[in-house]
């Protein structure tokens, strides 16, 4: 069956999203043809100037909009700013807060240290975290990276990094399953694993 191009121009973008293949895509795709109400409009508003509206924060590297200096958990003085969790995207800064258990700051590293992908510590925003420790007076970094080769990779890079400081290095408990990801983790797994931590040897 030959489609409509506008219909095949959103089944082939619905298709680039990930965990998404053509079925599902058709479905989508249909569904919102069918759909009576203005979900289809509503979409399309939402996505359009979606990433120009988006920007990251200069200090911590999270979301933020744009026309913002800092974004809101930086700009929040009810915030520990002496505690800095470091975590690998900003999906896991969604899913820490939901826990309503962790009060202090973040780092993004906006991924994890992979040599095989050939990501090393220039990739990723590792030089702005020492750079915010010896400006701000930090007394604990908690490592927050996935249970993962990768993000077991990235955390013992940056204890041992950090391992000169005066400042407590820890990192998530061992509540997490082993080659997951923090944005699929329950809140009680992830606010057990904050309140677990544990200093890194």
């Amino acid at each position: 069956m030959i489609l409509p191009e506008p219909l095949q121009n959103l089944i082939n973008a619905f298709e680039r999203l990930p965990g998404i293949g053509p079925k599902s895509a058709s479905r989508l795709a249909f569904y919102l043809l069918r759909d009576a109400s203005d979900l289809g409009q509503d979409l399309s508003d939402a996505l359009d100037g979606f990433k120009s509206k988006l920007a990251f924060c200069p200090e911590c590297f999270n979301i933020m909009v744009k026309e913002r200096e800092r974004c809101d958990i930086c700009d929040d003085s009810q915030r520990d700013e002496s505690v800095i969790c470091v975590v690998e995207d900003a999906l896991d800064v969604l899913s820490l807060e939901r826990t309503a258990g962790y009060r202090g700051k973040y780092h993004v590293l906006h991924g994890a240290l992979s040599p095989i992908e050939g990501v090393g510590p220039d990739d990723l925003k590792i030089y702005p975290l020492f750079e915010r420790v010896k400006r701000d007076d930090i007394s604990e970094i908690i490592l927050a990276t996935n249970p993962s080769m990768e993000g077991d990779a990235t955390a013992l890079y940056l204890s041992q990094r950090l391992a000169d400081s005066d400042l407590r290095v820890t990192r998530l408990a061992r509540g997490l399953p082993i080659g997951g990801d923090l944005e699929y983790a329950d809140q009680n797994t992830l606010l057990r694993a904050l309140s677990g931590r544990q200093e890194m040897d």
